[in-house]
């Protein structure tokens, strides 16, 4: 088969699988690309997934650098402030307490952190997308969500490098001081430029803001500082997410948005795709008790998070519950931290990873029909 013709019917099986999950199933058509993904693992139908991983990776590096755009660095700055304590505790309970767990059902020290490393981090691009899909992203409690994601976003990349140390390649306290310093660089390399575009380099821009080469400025610009990020030894997502701040003060970022847009539409699907088929299966799973058990403490982990952590934030208690529903979803960097096991552990993490993927989005999709109804019959039992 040649490559238009292969190109081609692959975009249309998308459209379709997405067509018939969205419109007859109702189902987001994010579960629908994931699961595609992992019946073609299953079927071994495709033996090279290397361009379905790099188109993936440009939809997931836009998607972040879109939502850079949508915050001034001093409003991440005060935000900030604020979700430090939901911040601790989320890292507390993610990653202490499932290790806890992982080694109450007899696991080694580098098991159990590495499933409570599975565990931690909310998929940021499942959540967004969600958001986004639902036409949330303006609600007061999508800033908590928001801000507790670039949270773990930071922490995630530390904590894959304590695994990585752990695993047998060394770490010591300098590496761990090391991160810190790298995440300072990046974060100050992008202020930096942000003040240079909003005072200086506008005019510049201006001459080919109308242009149509525009578009090979943005995507440019977004993968070339995710990918500093990466040489960083950091997540791309921090560096695209950077990248978009430095245009959020501008007022031309609708411009870069209603551009940069239709492309993030185009590529992102493949992320998902991609990691569908990136999940390995057995007829065995392994530890069936201690994935059951990590499973409900997925949720529940989470819906603490989101309840106590949001109050702490300034939320009310109903918005604060929905928000934890909203945390559920694993993604992306559990994927990262799969890489890291071997044996029947990789294939634990592989089955937990899309359980975890699909409870949560099925909580997240569902978290204000659920919320209105307990609130609801909570009012009309009080006399």
């Amino acid at each position: 088969m040649n490559l238009p013709l292969f190109l081609g019917l692959f975009l249309l099986v998308l459209f379709i699988t997405a067509y018939f999950g969205n419109k007859i199933l109702r189902i987001p058509d994010i579960v629908i690309y994931i699961l595609l993904g992992a019946g073609i693992s299953l079927a071994g139908l495709l033996g090279e997934v290397k361009t379905i991983e790099v188109a993936g990776e440009i939809g997931l590096i836009l998607l972040f650098f879109l939502l850079g755009m949508k915050y001034r660095l001093g409003e991440i700055a005060s935000k900030g402030k604020k979700v430090w304590k939901p911040g601790l505790l989320d890292l507390v309970l993610g990653v202490g307490v499932t290790a806890g767990i992982s080694a109450f059902f007899g696991q080694s020290l580098f098991n159990s952190l590495l499933i409570g490393g599975l565990v931690y981090a909310t998929s940021s691009s499942i959540t967004l997308k969600l958001l986004e899909h639902n036409n949330k992203l303006d609600r007061k409690e999508s800033g908590y969500v928001l801000t507790l994601l670039i949270f773990e976003d930071m922490v995630a990349p530390i904590l894959i490098t304590i695994l990585i140390g752990l695993s047998g390649d060394g770490f010591s306290v300098v590496d761990f001081l090391l991160i810190f310093f790298k995440v300072a660089l990046l974060i100050g390399i992008a202020v930096a430029i942000s003040r240079f575009i909003q005072k200086k380099g506008y005019t510049l821009i201006e001459k080919f803001l109308h242009e149509d080469y525009l578009l090979v400025y943005i995507i440019g610009l977004a993968l070339a500082y995710g990918g500093f990020a990466v040489f960083l030894g950091l997540s791309e997502v921090i560096g695209a997410f950077l990248a978009g701040l430095m245009f959020a003060g501008t007022n031309f970022k609708d411009k870069i948005k209603e551009v940069a847009l239709p492309v993030r539409n185009l590529f992102l699907p493949f992320f998902f795709l991609n990691f569908g088929i990136s999940l390995e299966f057995t007829s065995d799973i392994p530890a069936f008790g201690l994935l059951f058990a990590i499973i409900l403490w997925s949720v529940f982990h989470k819906m603490i998070v989101g309840y106590v952590g949001g109050q702490w934030y300034g939320l009310n208690k109903q918005e604060s519950f929905e928000t934890g529903f909203t945390l559920a979803p694993r993604g992306e960097f559990s994927v990262i931290i799969a890489g890291l096991a071997s044996g029947t552990l990789q294939i634990f993490a592989g089955v937990y990873i899309l359980a975890a993927a699909l409870i949560g989005m099925l909580l997240c999709q569902m978290s204000s029909k659920i919320v209105g109804r307990v609130y609801k019959k909570q009012t009309e039992e009080t006399p």
